[in-house]
């Protein structure tokens, strides 16, 4: 196996991707502890740079992310192997990507419910987004769950 190979791996399973019961959870999970911990990092900057910051790299991330997805899922001979969680890291990202930074339990639980909700059911495009190929295939239906995660979290803040 090549180093690019295992490098991609490494980040298409997020090293919880082969935790035997819901890797997909867990990945969720772990994304947010990366989102509590990269908004310790962001308030010590300057406020006028959150915003662009955080888009650009949410962006690369993601590009990167689908980059490995695709690498990862062809060495292990699959068209999305359950081990990949990136995608579920990506998709919990963009649900608080649509919210003020908070550390507030409630709305943290809740964005990872609405995901984990929006991820599993799969409603309308979800489903077809699936059907792409490579790492778009894998990635594309964890993006627009959290796309509508994201939203319905927005609402629910801004009614209570």
């Amino acid at each position: 196996m090549s180093i690019k190979q295992r490098l991609s791996l490494l980040l298409a399973t997020c090293g919880v991707g082969y935790i035997p019961v819901a890797p997909g959870t867990w990945g969720s999970a772990l994304a947010v502890l990366g989102y509590l911990t990269y908004q310790q990092v962001i308030v010590l900057l300057d406020k006028s740079v959150w915003f662009p910051l955080t888009a650009v790299l949410l962006l690369g991330f993601c590009l990167v992310g689908i980059s490995a997805s695709r690498i990862a899922a062809e060495t292990m001979g699959e068209k999305d192997p359950v081990n990949i969680v990136v995608d579920e890291v990506m998709g919990q990202w963009v649900t608080f990507a649509f919210v003020p930074f908070t550390s507030d339990w409630k709305i943290l639980l809740a964005g990872f419910a609405l995901f984990r909700l929006f991820d599993i059911w799969k409603p309308f495009p979800i489903d077809r987004a699936q059907d792409f190929d490579g790492g778009i295939g894998v990635c594309a239906d964890d993006l627009i769950a959290g796309v509508y995660a994201g939203v319905t979290l927005s609402i629910l803040t801004l009614i209570l």
